[in-house]
């Protein structure tokens, strides 16, 4: 009896095997995915796995602002915290130009961008791919010709969402 349950038990382990940390993965979801490294951690995985292991505070994310800090602590049931002044502020989302004439080619910013976001060839013009940018700033520095510019994203039908009705103000008629 007991080798039965011990085959039992044994197939059940293989057969309901939980691939990660679900709330892990829940509040990585939560993250912009920008991989900034703003909150001082490689990327958003890692920051998510740090709070889901009691690790991390949650308001270590400046791309995602007051709202995300929301979202992770109504997922995680714990106190709303104001985002963490060391880690940077909260900025409307931006997205990477390179201005082609002073473009010299170098790489360099190819070579910093977490989400290959950026096409280009040694000493040929480089472009961002816009779709895959996240605004994250990271290509900026290194770039010797100052080539790079961030322009904040406007607005449009594709990117428009209604707001949240958890936090508005119903009386102002404005978000909280």
């Amino acid at each position: 009896m007991a080798l039965f349950f011990g085959l039992l038990l044994g197939y059940a382990s293989i057969r309901f095997k939980v691939e990660g940390d679900p709330i892990a993965d829940q509040i990585d979801k939560l993250l912009p995915q920008t991989q900034c490294g703003q909150c001082s951690f490689a990327g958003c995985r890692p920051y998510a796995e740090a709070m889901a292991a009691g690790e991390a505070d949650i308001n270590r994310c400046p791309p995602g602002g007051e709202a995300t800090i929301q979202a992770l602590a109504d997922l995680l049931e714990v106190e709303v915290l104001a985002l963490d002044e060391e880690c940077g502020e909260e900025k409307p989302k931006t997205l990477a130009v390179i201005v082609e004439d002073r473009c010299i080619g170098c790489t360099l910013c190819i070579q910093a961008c977490p989400v290959d976001a950026i096409l280009g060839a040694a000493k040929q013009m480089h472009t961002v791919i816009t779709e895959e940018c996240t605004g994250c700033e990271l290509c900026v520095p290194p770039c010797p010709v100052d080539c790079i510019d961030m322009i904040e994203v406007k607005q449009n039908p594709n990117t428009w969402r209604w707001p949240d009705p958890d936090h508005l103000d119903l009386k102002s008629g404005g978000e909280s």
